[in-house]
């Protein structure tokens, strides 16, 4: 019975009555799989008409939203840096953007460029007075002082990456290890299932590992067709990332998912999904990368985009937000209804998520008839005052919610 319910097809499972109608967006840790292609793959692109005037975010009960910046131009990414200062990746626009807040109000009162010149940033990380960007297609470092609104210091290439990839799969994050010693890069895909041959994946669909000169390079964890956000849990200082899974099976396959990257680990793609299910379009190939391809640790659902990640590390929410992560959703073309187009809240119990998603920050979409959102969120970035910032790369904005003082 196990393996009907697992790979029946939704319909089917409908009538035995295990799901509903509509597959619910965060499937947990044994996700139930319809069969590839029981729905068919369709292109449903929404379109982003803008926030209209006065017009914001939903946030739960306890927060409020507020704009922080506008007139972005493709603010993709947000960084923090120790003296409070917002960086926003400009990606479009070749630069990183300083907003500077002096009094905490959530009105930047400065706002100048950081640093220009660059192809595609992405991720950004400050190592002690070193300043590393993820573009496309290098890893970048430049000599930072604290203060300082703007870098006229040439940067250092220390890496080349494989650039640009399949459906936006140009993105590359950086983060640094809790103990300060090497980076972790993610790299996307540069197709949807290897459809272009394996020459063309050469170092994609990883995490590298680097010394913090660049050397070093080692493939940390492969099999991920497209991680984006990632960042360090705190209690057990584990590295975690979300995966935008692969297109072209259906309504419900192949689930999106948030993991703990495991050292060494292969996570099926193209190969294999969600542990050992066999992707047809690569059937018999690589068997030996099938069996040793693990599961995720928890299934967000199908089409969803997730990209931004953040652990909550302060003490300045509420307890029930406390030491989980917070996901953007950018949101579905692949689905036939639109899913995503949201922030919604993991919460963690000993070091892994105990689930559900909760709603965060919601009410991007506007009709799911004529498919038009307001936005989509992208990057998230939690200031030391518990407020949560999220970039939305739609309406080129940045939104910050904030808990309201008791």
């Amino acid at each position: 019975m196990t393996s009907l319910i697992r790979f029946a097809c939704p319909l089917t499972l409908l009538l035995l009555g295990f799901v509903s109608p509509v597959f619910a967006e965060s499937q947990g840790t044994a996700p139930l799989l319809p069969a590839p292609f029981a729905t068919p793959s369709v292109s449903r692109s929404a379109k982003v008409i803008g926030w209209p005037k006065g017009q914001k975010p939903t946030a739960p009960s306890g927060f409020e939203v507020s704009l922080f910046a506008e007139n972005l131009d493709y603010p993709r990414w947000l960084y923090i840096l120790p003296n409070g200062d917002v960086l926003v990746a400009e990606s479009t626009a070749g630069r990183i953007t300083l907003l500077r807040d002096r009094n905490r109000d959530g009105k930047p009162e400065l706002r100048t460029e950081f640093l220009e010149n660059l192809n595609q940033p992405f991720g950004m990380v400050l190592v002690g007075d070193i300043f590393y960007v993820a573009n496309t297609d290098s890893l970048m470092r430049f000599p930072y002082q604290q203060g300082q609104t703007k870098i006229t210091t040439a940067g250092k290439k220390i890496l080349s990456l494989p650039a640009g990839g399949y459906n936006n799969h140009w993105t590359r994050n950086i983060v640094v290890a809790p103990d300060g010693k090497k980076l972790y890069v993610t790299v996307g895909s540069g197709s949807n299932v290897q459809e272009n041959g394996g020459r063309n994946e050469i170092r994609r669909a990883n995490i590298l590992e680097v010394s913090l000169d660049g050397s070093g390079e080692r493939i940390y964890a492969n099999g991920l067709r497209n991680p984006v956000g990632i960042d360090w849990e705190p209690s057990t200082r584990k590295l975690w990332t979300v995966v935008n899974e692969r297109d072209g099976l259906g309504d419900d396959l192949v689930p999106d998912y948030f993991t703990s990257v495991r050292e060494g680990a292969f996570y099926g793609w193209p190969y294999a999904y969600f542990g050992q299910n066999i992707d047809p379009r690569r059937k018999d190939e690589r068997q030996d990368l099938v069996k040793k391809s693990i599961a995720p640790d928890y299934a967000l659902g199908s089409h969803l985009a997730p990209l931004g990640l953040v652990f909550n590390r302060t003490d300045a929410l509420p307890v029930s937000y406390r030491g989980g992560a917070f996901m953007s959703y950018h949101g579905s073309w692949n689905r036939s209804t639109l899913v995503g187009y949201k922030v919604v809240y993991m919460p963690f119990k000993d070091g892994k998520p105990s689930g559900p998603t909760q709603d965060f920050l919601t009410g991007f979409i506007a009709s799911l008839n004529t498919r038009e959102v307001y936005g989509r969120p992208v990057g998230l970035a939690m200031q030391s005052d518990g407020s949560l910032l999220v970039a939305d790369d739609g309406s080129n904005k940045i939104w910050r919610v904030s808990p309201i003082s008791r």
